[in-house]
Protein backbone atom coordinates (compact mmCIF):
# COMPACT_ATOMS: atom_id res chain seq x y z
CA UNK A 1 0.00 0.00 0.00
CA UNK A 2 1.39 3.46 -0.59
CA UNK A 3 2.84 4.79 2.38
CA UNK A 4 0.77 7.85 2.23
CA UNK A 5 -2.48 6.44 1.93
CA UNK A 6 -1.20 4.03 4.86
CA UNK A 7 -0.28 7.08 7.40
CA UNK A 8 -3.03 8.84 5.85
CA UNK A 9 -5.63 6.26 6.76
CA UNK A 10 -3.84 5.39 9.96
CA UNK A 11 -3.33 9.27 11.61
CA UNK A 12 -6.96 10.04 10.84
CA UNK A 13 -7.59 9.07 12.36
CA UNK A 14 -3.27 9.93 12.71
CA UNK A 15 -14.85 10.72 13.97
CA UNK A 16 -29.27 7.06 18.07
CA UNK A 17 -30.70 7.02 14.74
CA UNK A 18 -33.79 7.81 16.26
CA UNK A 19 -34.94 11.58 17.23
CA UNK A 20 -33.27 13.65 14.45
CA UNK A 21 -36.10 15.89 12.57
CA UNK A 22 -37.21 13.42 9.57
CA UNK A 23 -36.37 16.13 6.97
CA UNK A 24 -38.09 19.52 5.56
CA UNK A 25 -40.58 19.91 2.86
CA UNK A 26 -38.76 20.75 -0.52
CA UNK A 27 -41.14 23.92 -0.87
CA UNK A 28 -39.30 25.17 2.37
CA UNK A 29 -38.13 28.68 2.37
CA UNK A 30 -33.80 28.25 2.55
CA UNK A 31 -32.81 30.75 5.38
CA UNK A 32 -29.20 31.61 6.04
CA UNK A 33 -27.62 32.28 9.34
CA UNK A 34 -23.97 31.68 11.02
CA UNK A 35 -22.22 28.67 12.64
CA UNK A 36 -18.42 28.96 13.68
CA UNK A 37 -16.48 26.07 13.13
CA UNK A 38 -13.12 24.26 15.09
CA UNK A 39 -11.25 26.35 13.44
CA UNK A 40 -12.78 29.27 15.00
CA UNK A 41 -13.75 30.16 11.37
CA UNK A 42 -17.66 31.44 11.14
CA UNK A 43 -19.21 30.32 7.76
CA UNK A 44 -22.83 31.32 6.78
CA UNK A 45 -25.04 28.05 5.85
CA UNK A 46 -28.01 28.02 4.01
CA UNK A 47 -30.72 25.74 5.92
CA UNK A 48 -32.27 23.70 6.26
CA UNK A 49 -29.33 21.55 5.07
CA UNK A 50 -29.77 18.72 3.02
CA UNK A 51 -26.70 17.69 0.49
CA UNK A 52 -23.26 17.21 2.57
CA UNK A 53 -20.14 15.76 1.80
CA UNK A 54 -17.93 14.13 4.43
CA UNK A 55 -14.85 13.75 3.72
CA UNK A 56 -13.04 11.84 6.85
CA UNK A 57 -14.34 8.95 8.12
CA UNK A 58 -14.59 9.75 12.14
CA UNK A 59 -16.74 12.81 11.32
CA UNK A 60 -18.68 10.35 8.62
CA UNK A 61 -19.28 7.82 11.86
CA UNK A 62 -20.29 11.02 13.58
CA UNK A 63 -22.87 11.93 11.60
CA UNK A 64 -24.60 8.14 10.92
CA UNK A 65 -24.63 8.04 14.75
CA UNK A 66 -26.78 10.96 14.46
CA UNK A 67 -29.12 9.61 12.35
CA UNK A 68 -28.09 11.73 9.37
CA UNK A 69 -26.71 9.69 6.84
CA UNK A 70 -29.60 9.97 4.57
CA UNK A 71 -27.95 13.83 4.29
CA UNK A 72 -24.99 12.61 2.51
CA UNK A 73 -24.26 12.82 -0.88
CA UNK A 74 -20.81 12.13 -1.00
CA UNK A 75 -18.29 10.55 1.47
CA UNK A 76 -14.24 10.44 1.98
CA UNK A 77 -12.50 7.58 0.21
CA UNK A 78 -11.73 5.76 3.57
CA UNK A 79 -15.35 6.12 4.95
CA UNK A 80 -16.38 2.96 5.52
CA UNK A 81 -18.48 2.61 8.65
CA UNK A 82 -21.35 2.18 9.32
CA UNK A 83 -21.24 -0.07 6.18
CA UNK A 84 -24.61 1.07 5.01
CA UNK A 85 -22.34 4.52 3.61
CA UNK A 86 -20.54 2.79 1.35
CA UNK A 87 -23.44 3.12 -1.36
CA UNK A 88 -22.81 6.65 -1.07
CA UNK A 89 -20.56 7.67 -3.83
CA UNK A 90 -17.09 8.24 -3.23
CA UNK A 91 -14.38 11.39 -3.23
CA UNK A 92 -10.62 11.29 -3.08
CA UNK A 93 -9.84 13.23 0.11
CA UNK A 94 -7.00 13.54 2.70
CA UNK A 95 -4.07 14.91 0.48
CA UNK A 96 -5.56 14.11 -2.91
CA UNK A 97 -8.96 15.48 -2.07
CA UNK A 98 -10.34 16.27 -5.65
CA UNK A 99 -12.50 19.55 -5.72
CA UNK A 100 -13.79 18.87 -9.22
CA UNK A 101 -15.43 15.88 -7.78
CA UNK A 102 -16.74 17.43 -4.78
CA UNK A 103 -18.44 20.33 -6.48
CA UNK A 104 -19.96 17.28 -9.55
CA UNK A 105 -22.24 16.13 -6.23
CA UNK A 106 -23.31 20.20 -5.81
CA UNK A 107 -23.79 19.42 -1.99
CA UNK A 108 -24.55 22.55 0.46
CA UNK A 109 -21.74 22.21 2.75
CA UNK A 110 -18.64 20.25 2.93
CA UNK A 111 -17.33 19.05 6.28
CA UNK A 112 -13.42 18.37 5.99
CA UNK A 113 -11.06 17.80 8.86
CA UNK A 114 -8.15 19.88 9.65
CA UNK A 115 -5.57 17.33 9.42
CA UNK A 116 -6.28 16.40 6.17
CA UNK A 117 -7.75 19.08 4.52
CA UNK A 118 -6.68 22.93 4.11
CA UNK A 119 -8.30 26.03 3.79
CA UNK A 120 -7.41 26.59 -0.14
CA UNK A 121 -9.31 23.48 -0.39
CA UNK A 122 -11.90 25.46 1.36
CA UNK A 123 -11.58 28.28 -0.56
CA UNK A 124 -11.75 26.62 -4.28
CA UNK A 125 -15.45 25.30 -2.74
CA UNK A 126 -16.87 28.58 -1.48
CA UNK A 127 -16.27 30.01 -4.80
CA UNK A 128 -18.34 27.20 -6.44
CA UNK A 129 -20.97 28.78 -3.88
CA UNK A 130 -20.69 25.33 -1.28
CA UNK A 131 -19.71 25.98 2.52
CA UNK A 132 -17.12 24.37 4.21
CA UNK A 133 -17.03 23.04 7.70
CA UNK A 134 -14.02 22.13 9.64
CA UNK A 135 -13.94 19.50 12.84
CA UNK A 136 -10.12 19.45 14.90
CA UNK A 137 -10.80 16.90 16.99
CA UNK A 138 -7.12 15.60 18.82
CA UNK A 139 -8.55 14.76 22.31
CA UNK A 140 -11.59 13.50 23.83
CA UNK A 141 -13.03 16.72 25.10
CA UNK A 142 -12.53 17.91 21.10
CA UNK A 143 -14.42 14.69 19.90
CA UNK A 144 -17.37 15.91 22.12
CA UNK A 145 -16.86 19.55 20.45
CA UNK A 146 -17.21 17.70 17.19
CA UNK A 147 -20.27 16.09 17.47
CA UNK A 148 -21.93 19.01 19.27
CA UNK A 149 -20.93 21.34 16.20
CA UNK A 150 -22.11 18.16 12.97
CA UNK A 151 -25.66 18.21 15.80
CA UNK A 152 -25.97 22.05 15.37
CA UNK A 153 -25.28 21.88 11.42
CA UNK A 154 -27.82 18.72 11.06
CA UNK A 155 -30.26 19.44 13.21
CA UNK A 156 -29.66 16.90 16.19
CA UNK A 157 -28.62 19.08 18.97
CA UNK A 158 -30.03 16.80 21.53
CA UNK A 159 -29.24 13.54 19.62
CA UNK A 160 -25.53 15.18 19.79
CA UNK A 161 -26.29 15.46 23.21
CA UNK A 162 -27.00 11.91 23.75
CA UNK A 163 -24.27 10.55 21.99
CA UNK A 164 -21.83 12.29 24.14
CA UNK A 165 -23.74 10.94 27.08
CA UNK A 166 -23.52 7.63 25.81
CA UNK A 167 -19.75 8.01 25.20
CA UNK A 168 -19.42 9.62 29.10
CA UNK A 169 -20.85 6.73 30.69
CA UNK A 170 -18.67 3.89 28.92
CA UNK A 171 -15.50 6.17 29.95
CA UNK A 172 -17.31 6.54 33.78
CA UNK A 173 -17.87 2.87 33.75
CA UNK A 174 -14.09 1.82 32.66
CA UNK A 175 -13.11 4.29 34.97
CA UNK A 176 -14.66 3.23 37.98
CA UNK A 177 -13.61 -0.51 37.45
CA UNK A 178 -10.07 0.11 37.06
CA UNK A 179 -9.63 2.19 40.17
CA UNK A 180 -10.89 -1.13 42.20
CA UNK A 181 -8.02 -2.99 39.94
CA UNK A 182 -4.05 -2.74 40.94
CA UNK A 183 -1.89 -1.12 38.84
CA UNK A 184 -0.70 -2.35 35.55
CA UNK A 185 2.39 -0.45 34.65
CA UNK A 186 2.87 1.20 31.29
CA UNK A 187 1.62 1.32 27.65
CA UNK A 188 3.02 1.68 24.00
CA UNK A 189 0.71 2.87 21.19
CA UNK A 190 2.40 1.54 17.67
CA UNK A 191 -0.17 3.86 15.64
CA UNK A 192 2.85 3.55 12.78
CA UNK A 193 4.68 -0.06 12.01
CA UNK A 194 8.72 -0.23 11.65
CA UNK A 195 8.32 -0.60 8.08
CA UNK A 196 6.73 3.02 7.84
CA UNK A 197 8.77 4.26 10.51
CA UNK A 198 7.52 4.05 14.19
CA UNK A 199 5.10 6.43 15.20
CA UNK A 200 3.21 6.90 18.30
CA UNK A 201 0.38 9.19 20.80
CA UNK A 202 1.74 11.64 22.81
CA UNK A 203 -0.03 14.02 25.33
CA UNK A 204 -3.42 16.10 23.97
CA UNK A 205 -4.51 12.89 21.90
CA UNK A 206 -7.63 10.09 22.59
CA UNK A 207 -4.83 7.92 22.85
CA UNK A 208 -3.12 9.01 25.96
CA UNK A 209 -6.37 9.73 27.68
CA UNK A 210 -7.64 6.20 27.08
CA UNK A 211 -4.03 5.46 28.59
CA UNK A 212 -5.03 7.44 31.58
CA UNK A 213 -8.39 5.97 31.74
CA UNK A 214 -7.27 2.58 31.61
CA UNK A 215 -4.73 3.03 34.53
CA UNK A 216 -1.43 3.22 32.55
CA UNK A 217 1.09 5.47 32.01
CA UNK A 218 1.87 6.70 28.21
CA UNK A 219 5.67 6.02 27.53
CA UNK A 220 5.36 9.31 25.54
CA UNK A 221 3.35 11.12 27.28
CA UNK A 222 5.96 13.69 27.44
CA UNK A 223 5.83 14.21 23.62
CA UNK A 224 3.05 16.35 22.33
CA UNK A 225 0.48 14.71 19.86
CA UNK A 226 1.53 12.67 17.49
CA UNK A 227 4.87 12.01 16.69
CA UNK A 228 7.74 9.91 15.21
CA UNK A 229 9.99 8.05 17.77
CA UNK A 230 12.83 4.95 17.44
CA UNK A 231 13.07 1.95 18.27
CA UNK A 232 15.74 2.73 20.70
CA UNK A 233 13.31 4.89 22.84
CA UNK A 234 10.73 1.93 23.13
CA UNK A 235 13.02 -0.26 24.30
CA UNK A 236 14.80 1.93 26.93
CA UNK A 237 11.24 2.93 27.91
CA UNK A 238 10.22 -0.60 28.38
CA UNK A 239 6.79 -0.65 28.10
CA UNK A 240 4.34 -3.51 29.92
CA UNK A 241 2.13 -3.12 27.31
CA UNK A 242 2.33 -2.60 23.74
CA UNK A 243 -1.31 -2.24 21.72
CA UNK A 244 -0.34 -1.94 17.80
CA UNK A 245 -2.59 -0.96 15.30
CA UNK A 246 -1.19 -2.04 12.09
CA UNK A 247 -3.88 -3.45 9.82
CA UNK A 248 -3.59 -7.34 8.91
CA UNK A 249 -4.17 -8.55 5.42
CA UNK A 250 -4.22 -12.40 6.15
CA UNK A 251 -0.16 -12.45 4.86
CA UNK A 252 2.81 -12.60 6.33
CA UNK A 253 3.41 -12.70 10.28
CA UNK A 254 0.74 -10.70 12.30
CA UNK A 255 1.52 -7.73 13.57
CA UNK A 256 1.52 -9.12 17.54
CA UNK A 257 4.62 -11.47 15.94
CA UNK A 258 6.65 -8.88 13.84
CA UNK A 259 6.95 -6.70 17.23
CA UNK A 260 7.34 -10.10 18.99
CA UNK A 261 10.06 -11.07 16.76
CA UNK A 262 11.90 -8.05 16.38
CA UNK A 263 15.56 -7.88 17.41
CA UNK A 264 16.38 -6.10 20.81
CA UNK A 265 12.83 -6.12 21.85
CA UNK A 266 12.97 -9.34 23.50
CA UNK A 267 13.94 -7.69 27.15
CA UNK A 268 10.51 -5.42 27.24
CA UNK A 269 8.02 -6.30 29.45
CA UNK A 270 5.86 -7.01 26.92
CA UNK A 271 7.29 -8.94 24.52
CA UNK A 272 8.42 -11.51 27.89
CA UNK A 273 4.79 -11.57 29.07
CA UNK A 274 3.11 -11.44 25.55
CA UNK A 275 1.35 -8.33 26.16
CA UNK A 276 1.23 -7.14 22.55
CA UNK A 277 -2.48 -6.22 21.60
CA UNK A 278 -3.96 -5.88 17.94
CA UNK A 279 -6.44 -3.02 18.38
CA UNK A 280 -9.05 -2.43 15.85
CA UNK A 281 -7.38 0.51 13.87
CA UNK A 282 -10.58 2.19 13.08
CA UNK A 283 -11.93 2.09 16.39
CA UNK A 284 -8.69 3.47 18.18
CA UNK A 285 -8.18 5.66 15.69
CA UNK A 286 -10.21 7.66 14.57
CA UNK A 287 -11.75 10.73 16.73
CA UNK A 288 -15.43 9.32 16.76
CA UNK A 289 -18.03 7.48 18.89
CA UNK A 290 -16.31 4.34 18.55
CA UNK A 291 -12.75 5.55 20.63
CA UNK A 292 -16.04 4.20 23.83
CA UNK A 293 -15.99 0.95 22.30
CA UNK A 294 -12.12 0.78 21.63
CA UNK A 295 -11.13 1.77 25.35
CA UNK A 296 -13.47 -0.52 26.50
CA UNK A 297 -11.85 -3.58 24.00
CA UNK A 298 -8.78 -2.66 25.51
CA UNK A 299 -10.15 -2.93 29.09
CA UNK A 300 -11.21 -6.79 28.32
CA UNK A 301 -7.82 -7.15 26.96
CA UNK A 302 -5.83 -6.05 29.76
CA UNK A 303 -7.63 -6.74 32.54
CA UNK A 304 -9.64 -9.68 32.12
CA UNK A 305 -7.91 -11.90 29.75
CA UNK A 306 -5.44 -12.90 32.54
Amino acid sequence: MNIKKYLSLILIGLLVLSGCSSGHSPSEAKQTRELTDMLGRTVSIQTPVERVVVLTAADCEIISALGRESLLVGRGEYCNYPSSVLEIPAVQSGSETNIEQIIALNPQVVVMGSMHQWEEQAEALAKAGIATVFTDAQNIQRVYRAIELLGDLLDCPKQAEQLIGEMQDTFDEIKAKVAQQPGKGSIYFEVSPLEYGLWTAGQDTFMDEIATLLGLENIFSDMKGWGEISQEQVIARRPDYIVTVTMYFGEGPRPEEEIASRKGWEGIPAVEQGHIFHSNADEITRPGPRLAQAAAHLYQLIYEQE
